[in-house]
């Protein structure tokens, strides 16, 4: 789950870490009275994504008034596909040097990595790519998590030895979001460093982790609701589907992440594009073939569907049953095209060519047909 900013810092303000005044404000009139409350103040555009400065989502302001058409320009914005619903409005900070924090997960090294910059700001990524050794890193001990000389080591390597006192209290604090939140990444950036030697959190973002959900149902009844996200994965998320937008034609549907993620490169080097794929795991039953081909299919863009589908637990005579029930509820009149293999695969490829769709001998096979037949 993606928090948004002011989000984010309502999770940071509980582990200890200061952030700046600010209100939430839904409509114009509730930012000029956030800026009247608050004086200057940076308005903010609240989406999941980062790039919100380069989009013209962030504008300081002065008065009530440049707050209220600030709000007016940001609020309905479309930034990288999200619709701005709300702005923060944030007491502009006074600012000596702006770093950069974050904590993730290294998928290489298998381990949660902090990471600490003492160039901080909206190129943060640039300089990742561009500098990598500008930014100390320190793999902590999962199990006791980071010790005070390590993050006074980590401060010193990234040139902010000077601040090391007020820093390493805000990094321990902020590593403690994996362990009461099960986050996956945590970020503030910039964490601002004040002329008066103060840290501050002038930015957050915050991920947690979808399997331990449960464990924090107060973050999902709080906040899940609040950002329009993709409409697609929100409807399969109600459906308990697995489901990834794309931006081709080709739908598509198999049961596994690997073979789903081996249909989208067998697509793409036939000549097309997922528009997007549903998983439908494994022992799935006709009503939850059914369903994700509804899914699928809500998306405009999809010109025609490939199901790919390896019966191991899944059966493939409940595959294909649930292919018919769906194509007929459906009035499906796009391109269909099936490989199906495994388990009562004979059954099946019988079952879809007496209702009349021609099962794919192969995966490479029904990747080109259904490539040719959407072009």
């Amino acid at each position: 789950m993606k928090l948004l900013e002011y989000q984010a810092k309502e999770v940071l303000s509980q582990l200890g870490i200061p952030i700046p005044p600010g209100r939430v404000a839904h409509n114009p009139e509730e930012a000029a009275r956030a800026c009247a409350e608050l004086g200057a103040v940076a308005v903010k555009a609240q989406v999941p994504v980062g790039g919100r400065g380069k989009a013209g989502g962030i504008k300081l302001v002065q008065t009530a008034d440049e707050a209220r058409a600030a709000a007016e320009q940001i609020i309905g914005m479309d930034i990288k596909g999200f619709r701005v619903p709300l702005v923060y409005c944030e007491t502009a900070l006074d600012i000596a040097q702006e770093v950069y924090l974050g904590f993730t997960v290294d998928r290489d090294a298998r381990a949660n990595v902090l990471m600490l910059s003492a160039q901080g700001g909206m190129d943060i990524e640039q300089l990742a790519e561009e500098s990598p050794d500008a930014i100390a890193r320190l793999y902590p001990n999962p199990w006791r998590g980071p010790l005070n000389f390590e993050l006074n080591q980590l401060v010193w390597e990234a040139d902010l030895g000077s601040h090391s006192r007020a820093l390493v209290p805000v990094i321990r604090q902020l590593f403690r979001a994996i362990t009461d939140y099960d986050a996956v990444t945590a970020e503030i950036n910039p964490l601002v460093i004040s002329k008066q030697g103060k840290v501050i959190a002038g930015d957050a973002k915050l991920e947690t982790d979808e399997n331990a959900a449960f464990r924090h149902r107060e973050l999902e009844e709080r906040y899940s609701d609040v950002v329009e996200g993709d409409p697609y994965e929100r409807e399969a998320k109600k459906r308990n589907l697995t489901y990834v937008s794309l931006e081709g034609e080709v739908g598509i549907i198999g049961n596994g992440a690997g073979l789903c993620m081996g249909t989208l490169d067998l697509v793409q080097r036939a000549g097309g594009r997922a528009a997007n794929f549903c998983d439908i795991g494994g022992g799935a039953k006709a009503e939850v073939v059914e369903n994700a081909l509804s899914v699928i299919l809500m998306n405009p863009n999809v010109r025609g569907v490939l199901i790919n589908v390896f019966g191991g637990i899944t059966r493939g005579d409940e595959v294909a049953r649930g292919l018919v029930q769906a194509r007929d509820s459906l009035n499906l009149r796009l391109p269909l095209v099936v490989r199906l293999s495994g388990t009562n695969e004979t059954e099946g490829r019988e079952l879809l060519r007496a209702n009349g769709i021609e099962p794919g001998a192969s995966g490479w096979e029904a990747a080109q047909k259904i490539v040719e037949m959407t072009r």
